[in-house]
C-alpha cells in the first residue's frame, strides 16, 4: 500500500524526476509531484510523494532535514485533504 509524504522546502530548479532518483535511493517510490504555481508553472517550493508504506518510516529518517542545493528538506506524513468550503 502507498503512504503519502509531504516535502518540503525544495530547491526551484528541482525536477520531479530529481526528487523522484533522490528519494528511490532509500524506498519504493511511486509517484512525485512538485506543486506548480497555476500562473507561471513555476514551483512552489513543495510537493508530494508516494512511497511504499513498508519504507516510509526510513524514508522520512533518511530525507528530513537533507540538505539539497543548499536547502534541508522537510519531509513528513502528508495530512488528508480537508473538504473546501463554498
Amino acid at each position: 500500500m502507498a503512504k503519502t509524504l509531504y516535502v518540503g522546502n525544495i530547491p526551484w530548479s528541482t525536477t520531479e524526476s530529481a526528487l523522484e532518483q533522490l528519494f528511490s535511493q532509500h524506498g519504493q517510490v511511486f509517484e512525485c509531484r512538485i506543486i506548480t504555481e497555476r500562473a507561471t508553472g513555476r514551483s512552489r517550493g513543495y510537493g508530494f510523494v508516494e512511497v511504499s508504506e513498508s519504507d516510509m518510516e526510513k524514508i522520512m529518517e533518511k530525507m528530513n532535514g537533507l540538505d539539497m542545493e543548499g536547502r534541508k528538506l522537510v519531509v513528513n506524513e502528508a495530512k488528508p485533504r480537508e473538504a473546501q468550503q463554498r
